[in-house]
């Protein structure tokens, strides 16, 4: 059962129009490139190892950095373009594209630097991950980099208008009884939407941080965040977006950040986020209290499963300095700013 998973999977990078929809995300390609050609000094004369290379245009920014040699390496059939890719830019004596899938790949030397763009939707999702770290533990040097270096997925309570509130009035008819199929189909199953940066209700939670030169693959199996969150405006409590960041190198230059933030310009990863059941509305300094699980599939190791649990606020640990309106928290507060008040005073009195 596994094994027709993983054959899936690499099959469907053969529909030339996955490769298409990534290629015209100008976000992608512009970290990427700016990411690779800024730290020249890096590239020049080594060795890359391009995990999952697709049509092979991260393959290409590397030789143009002056990479030795570039080993392409892609599973599925595309290879075949990445091969063209590569004489069309008259680097086919530098790009060596490897038909293979990196597990069973064999290479002549260790490599100085691995490149791959391996992240899924909210990062995790029918990822490359697990493909790279075998990478980097097999082939990498010591001192070697990794391109990028890390990854953190955030979440954070949001407002969904597009999932409630349109169908309360469609060109002058209610819907809300489709509405709420939808809603509850989507709540089977993580919608990958736009969201816009006024629909966020909180501030986010880091759910996960990775450092691409550490991480190893049973941490991943299992991540477990419980985030109280507050919010920060008057809003409709609909549902939980998740998004994620990824980190460069950058001995050489200012540092790239490949970002999916709502705040950030569209990308084909867009947002994920998970429907709520209720429509609550929440005011500000409202706190919102939710624990968030993803598993990895024992069926298919490329795929996860989010589960998330609605807490009562009252009744779990809120953050030291929480914002939120509960008489608890308002008491720490302010106590806390009485002893930074005393503490002040007795440094100015010194």
């Amino acid at each position: 059962m596994e094994h027709m998973e993983t054959s899936t999977y690499f099959e469907s990078y053969e529909n030339l129009e996955i490769h298409r929809l990534m290629l015209e995300d100008s976000e992608r390609n512009k970290s990427y490139r700016n990411a690779i050609l800024n730290n020249k000094d890096e590239f020049c004369g080594k060795v890359v190892l391009d995990v999952g290379a697709g049509s092979g245009i991260l393959s290409v920014f590397c030789a143009q950095a002056g990479a030795k040699t570039v080993y392409a390496v892609e599973a599925s059939n595309v290879y075949k373009i990445a091969e063209e890719v590569a004489k069309e830019n008259s680097f086919e004596n530098v790009i060596k594209v490897i038909h293979c899938k990196v597990e069973q790949l064999d290479l002549p030397e260790k490599v100085d630097i691995i490149v791959s763009e391996w992240m899924g939707f909210y990062l995790l999702h029918e990822a490359m991950l697990d493909s790279v770290i075998v990478a980097r533990d097999k082939f990498l040097k010591q001192d070697g980099l990794m391109f990028p270096e890390s990854a953190t997925l955030y979440s954070a309570p949001c407002s969904l208008p597009s999932m409630y509130d349109y169908w309360e009035d469609v060109q002058g008819v209610s819907m809300t009884y489709l509405g709420a199929k939808l809603r509850e189909n989507a709540s089977k199953t993580p919608v990958t939407d736009i969201v816009f940066p006024e629909s966020l209700l909180s501030d986010p939670e880091v759910v996960l941080w990775i450092d691409l030169n550490e991480v190893t693959l049973e941490e991943l199996d299992t991540i477990k965040l419980r985030h109280v969150a507050v919010a920060n405006k008057t809003g409709k409590y609909q549902g939980i977006c998740l998004w994620f960041t990824c980190n460069f190198p950058s001995k050489f230059s200012e540092p790239v950040i490949l970002s999916t933030e709502p705040e950030s310009p569209p990308s084909h990863w867009k947002q994920t986020t998970i429907v709520l059941p209720t429509n609550i509305q929440v005011e500000e300094s409202t706190p919102m209290a939710y624990d968030l699980l993803l598993r990895r599939s024992s069926v298919d190791k490329r795929k996860y499963t989010i589960e998330v649990t609605m807490l009562d606020p009252s009744e779990v640990e809120h953050p030291e300095y929480c914002l939120c309106h509960l008489t608890k928290c308002i008491l720490v507060r302010a106590m806390l700013e009485k002893y930074e008040k005393d503490d002040m005073e007795r440094s100015e009195n010194k």
